[in-house]
């Protein structure tokens, strides 16, 4: 996910200092060229797919704050089992 913001922004820089060394363009053509082209749609981009790792980030404090991840490893809420069956007697 990285590599791509990587590249749209190297990509989007290189727009930019065309933009800003061509004959009739300005520093501030490229300024917002960068804003409007690179910054905020990558910033909007990651923002909405860093969300699942927001969720489970949310949820991992929730529960460690509640004590639940500590007291039961496999988070089911289940009961802990014998761990050897009981002996059976014969009649």
């Amino acid at each position: 996910m990285y590599l791509v913001a990587i590249a749209w922004i190297y990509v989007v820089v290189l727009m930019a200092l065309a933009e800003a060394m061509s004959d009739g363009g300005t520093w501030l053509g490229a300024t917002i060229t960068f804003l409007f082209y690179g910054a905020l749609p990558l910033g909007v981009a990651l923002y909405l797919l860093g969300t699942p790792a927001r969720r489970s980030a949310r949820r991992r404090a929730a529960l460690a704050s509640a004590g639940v991840g500590s007291i039961d490893p496999d988070c089911s809420g289940h009961p802990a089992g014998d761990a050897v069956a009981s002996e059976r007697k014969e009649i």
